[in-house]
């Protein structure tokens, strides 16, 4: 079966409705040598484009996961970008804001971080989070020392997508592809791996009290991301829906919508011009000479 990156790309201006997008898919492969067999070209692949990227130094990629607990964010980043330079890659786990963040508008921490010409950055949630949880909880916001008279419930949740539209035409025009994943996990699915983290005295580090209340608001949540995904997901800056049940087929999905925007940009090696070829050449004759001499 063949991933069509499409199939998952929230189009702009549609109004999502979660409901209809599955959670769990026909997987793209029939045992698990040939997950691990198709996951390691999709690896492989992207290690080629991602030197390539780095080598023409035009574009820059902004990677976006988000998802509620224990959808497999941080395994997707783990497995899919196992085989990237890690030079030419940055990951950024966006937590609580700091006293310092706050004093600033709720772009300003995560633009700091933005992926330079050349390379890939990674956001493991992000400022995507401010119309998300920031949602669910609007106690938050006043903490976020916003003048009152800018705090209109009826128009500061589309005031800040407009805000991060904006951004991310602004990285567009300037060579950032942003892609975002919000991989899409059901509530029964997220119960099991809860449940799998306690029963496993390993990935008990993984788990703590905050993660059972979050699921309290899981309707809230799912209004949330409806709204997000149905205001932010444009033509240069998509979401992908992300069947997120198959941890396995979620990271092939991943990995293969990640490889379709690479190939996209039909990026090349920088060409040589007359005056380096010459150069190159008589760098060439000198190293020739040296080894003929032994000196």
């Amino acid at each position: 079966m063949k991933i069509k990156s499409g199939d998952f790309r929230v189009r702009e201006g549609d109004k999502v409705n979660l409901k209809k997008w599955p959670t769990l898919v026909k997987p793209v492969y029939s045992s698990k040598e040939q997950y691990q067999k198709m996951l390691a070209e999709h690896v492989d692949e992207l290690r080629k484009l991602q030197q390539l990227q780095y080598a023409s130094d035009r574009y820059a990629f902004l990677l976006i996961f988000q998802a509620m607990d224990a959808a497999g964010k941080d395994g997707a980043i783990k497995h899919v970008m196992s085989g990237i330079n890690p030079q030419g890659c940055q990951v950024f786990s966006f937590k609580h804001p700091s006293a310092q963040e706050l004093e600033h508008d709720f772009l300003w921490r995560t633009t700091q971080s933005l992926p330079e010409r050349g390379r890939i950055g990674i956001f493991n949630r992000s400022y995507y989070e401010e119309v998300l949880i920031v949602r669910v909880h609007p106690e938050i916001l006043q903490a976020q020392n916003i003048p009152d008279e800018l705090l209109n419930k009826r128009t500061i949740w589309s005031e800040r997508y407009r805000s991060i539209v904006d951004l991310e035409n602004h990285l567009h025009r300037n060579g950032t592809r942003t892609i975002k994943f919000f991989l899409h996990l059901s509530k029964e699915e997220q119960r099991k791996r809860f449940l799998a983290r306690i029963d496993n005295p390993d990935k008990n580090w993984k788990f703590s009290t905050a993660d059972i209340e979050e699921r309290k608001y899981w309707d809230k949540y799912m209004q949330a991301y409806e709204a997000c995904l149905s205001a932010t997901s444009t033509a240069k800056s998509p979401w992908y829906v992300v069947p997120a049940d198959d941890k396995e087929n979620a990271r092939l999905i991943v990995s293969r919508i990640i490889l379709d925007t690479f190939k996209s940009l039909k990026m090349a090696y920088p060409k040589t011009n007359e005056e380096h070829r010459h150069e190159l050449e008589s760098i060439r004759r000198h190293l020739i000479k040296e080894g003929s001499t032994g000196k």
